[in-house]
């Protein structure tokens, strides 16, 4: 039988400490939830290897790593209210449950929505919302935001989003321009977000965040 708390253990200790994160809160969050269970269920035996698990075909969990240096760099308080969008299963979504005072994770995919949700019940996560929307469009009926984590590659962020983001509040995603991927965070300032680079990392751009094609004859 696996030991996952051994695991668990293991991750933090191998790939988030090393990686400069040393708030207690995340590091308590990545030692306490239970990752094994936020990934497809052919994929639990590999949950805390160092890497993206891939959900389908254009949508991974991140990496323990990434998530867990996006979450220092965003440096969550308990009473702020965020949304994830792309949440998958849940996991960043749990993690932050404990760092924040309520969650509200996007997902635009029903099956997962409602096995986040019961997964996130199993936990006794009950400030997280799940919602099933569309990506892009955010979940402007519960905002506005103080922080917003887009849990996958962009090549843009539509307005919208934008709109749902509270006057110095932050969002953090990764941009992506061919095989390269760069992690940064905004903070917003007069209607404007305000970009700061992080630290390199990889994922697919999620749909409906893509640049558009522009055909010229």
């Amino acid at each position: 039988m696996t030991d996952f708390v051994y695991k668990r253990e293991i991750m933090v200790d191998t790939q988030i400490r090393p990686s400069d994160v040393t708030k207690f809160p995340i590091l308590d969050a990545m030692s306490i939830i239970p990752r094994e269970i936020f990934v497809p269920r052919d994929k639990k035996e590999v949950a805390y290897i160092g890497a993206n698990l891939e959900l389908d075909k254009n949508r991974v969990i991140l990496e323990p790593r990434t998530i867990a240096k996006i979450l220092d760099f965003l440096n969550i308080s308990d009473d702020e209210l965020v949304l994830v969008i792309g949440s998958g299963l849940g996991y960043s979504a749990a993690l932050i449950s404990r760092l924040s005072e309520a969650v509200v994770a996007l997902e635009d995919d029903q099956p997962r929505v409602d096995e986040s949700e019961e997964l996130l019940r199993e936990i006794g996560a009950d400030n997280v919302i799940v919602e099933f929307g569309v990506l892009r469009e955010g979940a402007p009926a519960h905002g506005p935001y103080d922080v917003i984590l887009i849990e996958g590659a962009v090549q843009k962020i539509p307005d919208i989003l934008i709109n749902q983001l509270k006057e110095d509040g932050r969002i953090a995603c990764i941009f992506s321009k061919g095989e390269l991927g760069r992690v940064q965070i905004g903070f917003k300032k007069e209607k404007k977000i305000n970009w700061k680079f992080l630290f390199n990392a990889n994922a697919p751009v999620l749909k409906g965040f893509e640049l558009e094609r522009r055909f010229v004859l």
